[in-house]
């Protein structure tokens, strides 16, 4: 492929920014701007956007820089790390997964992730039962113990 065609395609940058919190510091400035993007116009787009959302929850982000440095973003759910790291109140995962136990979580706060987590774009075609599984299965990995 020739560096003309490289450069007409889009390109897309994938940001874990905190909701409203959003600045033209590393990493949305940087990452923008090697692109052609004007930060700042981004970062009001975006603090708009996540405005209803409690300030600090971090937000996985899309953003779709066009050859015309134009640019789409599109929000996606918090990380189930997120979640399960504010309900159980740990800080930190364990030092060896899944040898350690820290924390547990009952079955009913799965479910209540899963239903959060099932408006993602890449999960709405699963059925719920699955996303609760991945659930667990992330669980296990930051040391919490699921119990009915």
């Amino acid at each position: 492929m020739s560096k003309a065609a490289q450069k007409a395609r889009a390109q897309i940058v994938r940001l874990l920014i905190p909701a409203g919190k959003a600045a033209p510091t590393p990493p949305v400035g940087p990452a923008l701007g090697a692109r052609g993007v004007k930060s700042m116009d981004f970062c009001k787009e975006f603090n708009a956007k996540t405005a209803q959302i409690e300030p600090g929850v971090p937000v996985p982000t899309l953003i779709t820089v066009q050859p015309d440095r134009t640019f789409t973003f599109v929000t996606k759910t918090p990380p189930v790390s997120y979640f399960l790291k504010q309900t159980t109140g740990l800080e930190k995962g364990p030092a060896k997964p899944g040898h350690e136990i820290l924390a547990t979580i009952s079955l009913k706060h799965v479910f209540e992730i899963s239903k959060i987590k099932a408006s993602d774009e890449q999960l709405k075609h699963l059925p719920q039962e699955s996303i609760a599984r991945m659930i667990v299965g992330s669980a296990r990995t930051l040391g919490i113990q699921v119990v009915p």
